[in-house]
């Protein structure tokens, strides 16, 4: 595939990504992403043969703009606690999408849980990234006691935000939640000998 067609397959992966995020898979149909894309339906099974073959892409996609997200932060922020503060902050940084649409990954895992579980495990390892993340950073911390139950604790409170927000579309829930988890990690901190 040249070029040309590369860039096709990226803009379907692109459009199909928004549109899942922002409608849900099932709600989804090849017709939604072409039309967006601007193909024609024969164009965009040249493409992908299948929904799974392009929630495949997707997946694999927002994988790889987590890792790259991540990397970032690590290169920008050279404290740990500085990191987790911005891993924390995410929320409040999207949070116009996260009152409209919840979490694009936790949205996305969820409704595989119930459509399509034969996928979640590739969706789960969206969440994978951020633990493995968090636990090396918890570590730099000196947090080594349940260090990975602490990561997984990281990703439940940031997804309760989530959905609490998008449930009730509450601002003021959001800030004083962000705010709260930033003080249980510095009390986490400060029990692990570190300050």
């Amino acid at each position: 595939m040249g070029s040309k067609g590369e860039a096709l397959r990226q803009r379907i992966v692109v459009a199909a990504d928004n549109l899942f995020y922002q409608q849900g898979y099932e709600n989804t149909s090849f017709s939604d992403i072409a039309d967006v894309v601007g193909i024609s339906r024969g164009n965009f099974y040249y493409h992908f043969k299948s929904k799974d073959e392009i929630l495949n892409a997707v997946i694999d996609a927002r994988i790889a703009g987590i890792e790259m997200m991540l990397d970032e932060w690590d290169k920008k922020l050279k404290d740990p606690r500085q990191r987790l503060y911005y891993y924390i902050d995410m929320p409040l940084r999207n949070q116009e999408e996260i009152r409209l649409h919840g979490c694009p990954t936790g949205s996305l895992c969820t409704e595989l849980a119930k459509a399509n579980r034969a996928m979640l495990d590739d969706a789960n390892k969206m969440f994978t990234v951020f633990h493995d993340w968090l636990v090396v950073q918890l570590n730099l911390l000196g947090i080594n006691k349940n260090v990975k139950k602490i990561a997984m604790h990281f990703i439940a409170r940031v997804q309760g935000i989530a959905i609490v927000t998008n449930a009730f579309e509450d601002k003021d829930f959001l800030q004083q939640e962000v705010k709260q988890l930033k003080k249980w990690l510095d009390d986490e901190v400060l029990k692990s000998g570190h300050s």
